[in-house]
């Protein structure tokens, strides 16, 4: 049976165009400007998102897996989209582990592409992950536990900033007695790395790592780094070179790297995605 493909509407929420393609029992890739949301017969098979850890840095910086057997498995059955299933039949890693991690980076990646619920930019039928199929998620699943997430945050600390800017220790703060959890996020805070950069460098779920920072914000221990704006008497800088016109790709594993990943990872991933797309 052909999967329908809705009328897309740029100015409809992913939510909205989510609960039609579920009702629709459709199989595709729902884009936006936070992630990919990849459906298969109207449940939700994976979701990635550039400011969160992937699976493979969730299961190699764990040490749920060695790094090798991960890309082992993405050379051996990625074009297939086979790889989660190499994983457990290769004998890296048992089936439940692979479930319970591949859940977590679902849901912390759900949590960021449904953060402002913003305009859906393409949806691809028939579209698959390389990963393959792991556990399926009802639709309806996925959009409540966004929401309670974003509703336990937001009573935390109210400030969305925490989740994406870079952190900073706030000069004066004193930080004594802090719960063991609490206390390694804020040893990663450093002015330079995002929640994403620090959950990962933690080997530590993106929302876990989320609920820390924002009880540390709460009190009054870090705070977003404010963009630097330029003196309005400083010289006018040279006009910048024009920015080369945007790529929509859809992304695929991410690259063996040939050295540790330094802290701005995110970005690079995006300029490989679009390097391999084009």
């Amino acid at each position: 049976m052909t999967t329908p493909t809705p009328t897309l509407r740029t100015d409809e929420p992913a939510s909205a165009l989510l609960g039609t393609l579920a009702a629709q029992g459709a199989t595709g890739a729902l884009s936006t400007e936070s992630g990919i949301v990849y459906l298969a017969a109207g449940h939700v098979v994976h979701v990635e998102s550039a400011v969160t850890p992937d699976l493979g840095d969730l299961l190699t910086h764990s040490g749920a897996l060695a790094p090798d057997g991960w890309w082992e498995a993405i050379d051996q059955a990625g074009r297939r989209c086979r790889v989660g299933r190499q994983l457990v039949d290769s004998g890296h890693l048992a089936a439940g582990a692979l479930e319970l991690c591949h859940l977590g980076a679902l849901f912390d990646a759900a949590y960021f592409v449904l953060a402002h619920d913003g305009p859906v930019l393409r949806f691809r039928p028939g579209a698959a992950h390389w990963l393959g199929a792991v556990r399926s998620v009802p639709v309806d699943t996925v959009l409540r536990e966004s929401r309670r997430r974003r509703e336990l945050l937001h009573r935390i600390w109210p400030e969305p900033a925490v989740d994406r800017a870079p952190l900073a220790r706030v000069p004066g703060s004193g930080a004594t007695d802090l719960p063991v959890r609490r206390g390694r996020t804020l040893a990663q805070v450093d002015g330079v790395r995002t929640a994403a950069q620090i959950a990962t460098a933690l080997a530590c779920r993106t929302f876990h790592t989320l609920v820390e920072l924002r009880r540390l914000a709460a009190a009054g221990l870090v705070a977003p780094v404010a963009p630097l704006i330029p003196s309005p008497s400083s010289a006018p800088s040279p006009a910048p070179a024009s920015a080369p016109a945007p790529v929509s790709a859809e992304p695929g594993p991410t690259p063996r790297p040939v050295a540790p990943d330094e802290p701005d990872t995110a970005l690079l991933r995006r300029l490989l995605h679009a390097l391999e797309a084009l």
